[in-house]
């Protein structure tokens, strides 16, 4: 075991570290717990491979925070770049415009990465994504972070979410009742199918759409504040791992006793979800935070690690690259040997695997996908 940091580091172990286990559940790992609930049809497995769905709207599993878990460390990440960027002399308007830069280059890519690089009409197109969805709430959580402070931005944090909450709960879609909660009769998705062009991904809803991309970027400030938070060189790091895990708890707390009036729902990113999902990735912080940089183990963290380095290019890469036809190329041989029922788990894993040798290749050649 290496001896603990003293002293806030640039870049944060940890931070990689979750980055790349939550993005290790979506390149391929959720296929491996599929294919054994599939095989043993033991109700652990098929109880975990439920956990790695969407709910068809209300309700919450462990999928549903994959996605807002890596805004929020975007939003952790922030501090530790955008202080970099003021040791080295920029000033509020360069960062400002450098996050907008990011922001919008990331829109550009959620589009390609929904569309491909192809001409088509506008009503074939869908505008909204995952990517983008990062990217805008990334860009306006920073630039409210620029002109508060801490107090300024739990202020900021909270009207986001009282003020969306009382939005949906006051409004509705033409015909029907203030406060619908529906696909077809809320407010946000009414709204998103007035002014987003193209289609929406379910038809009459985007889960990426305009309206919910509000609460969206509470969850980018409360990585932000977090961050800061984790920069404070005054507060011991047992400290920020305690005060971190209480913060996460007691937002659990609060994610329930708000689901009673306004439903935990990712689709509508809903003010207890953001409370919700923010409560766990606290949690899952502080855990990585104190087991990689405050007791130093971190060996058992470099597979994650390396993942974490380049999570957007392993997003984006499933749209360019046949991981499958690689896979069934070098191993389906080994598929085979093992036969029925094991075989799709050994291609599960081997397919992960193909995905980590190419990432782990860039990693030493020290070739990363930057916005």
């Amino acid at each position: 075991m290496t001896q603990p940091a003293t002293t806030a580091p640039q870049r944060l172990y940890s931070l990689d570290a979750l980055r790349g286990f939550d993005m290790f559940w979506i390149m391929g790992a959720e296929d491996i717990v599929h294919a054994m609930a599939k095989a043993t049809g033991s109700s652990f497995w098929q109880g975990f491979s439920e956990q790695l769905t969407h709910p068809a709207w209300n309700g919450f599993h462990f999928y549903d925070l994959i996605f807002p878990l890596f805004l929020f460390m975007a939003g952790v990440a922030t501090p530790y770049s955008v202080g970099r960027e003021m040791e080295k002399g920029a000033t509020r308007k360069q960062l400002i415009l450098r996050v907008v830069k990011r922001g919008l280059i990331l829109v550009l890519l959620g589009l390609i990465a929904n569309n491909g690089l192809e001409i088509r009409p506008i009503a074939d197109i869908r505008f909204g994504s995952v990517l983008g969805r990062i990217g805008l709430a990334y860009m306006f959580a920073n630039i409210i972070s620029f002109y508060t402070k801490q107090r300024g931005q739990a202020i900021w944090f909270c009207a986001l979410l009282i003020g969306y909450w009382l939005l949906l709960k006051f409004t509705s879609a033409p015909g029907f009742q203030p406060g619908d909660l529906t696909m077809e009769g809320n407010f946000a998705s009414y709204i998103d199918r007035l002014v987003l062009p193209g289609h929406l991904y379910l038809g009459i809803h985007d889960p990426e759409g305009l309206m919910s991309t509000i609460p969206a970027i509470g969850t980018g400030l409360l990585g932000i504040m977090t961050g800061n938070f984790l920069k404070n060189s005054i507060i011991t790091q047992q400290n920020k791992t305690l005060r971190m895990f209480i913060v996460g708890v007691v937002f659990l707390g609060l994610a329930q006793l708000w689901n009673l009036d306004f439903p935990i729902n990712k689709n509508l990113w809903t003010s207890s979800f953001v409370l919700n999902v923010g409560g766990y990735s606290l949690i899952l912080l502080s855990i990585f935070y104190y087991i990689i940089d405050v007791l130093g183990y971190k060996k058992w963290a470099f597979f994650f690690k390396v993942i974490g380095m380049n999570s957007i290019l392993i997003y984006l890469s499933g749209h360019f690259i046949e991981w499958e036809y690689t896979t069934n190329s070098l191993f389906k041989w080994l598929g085979q040997l093992f036969g029925d029922p094991y075989n799709a788990v050994i291609m599960a894993i081997c397919y992960v695997m193909v995905e980590w040798a190419f990432l782990y290749f860039m990693y030493k050649k020290k070739i990363f996908l930057r916005v």
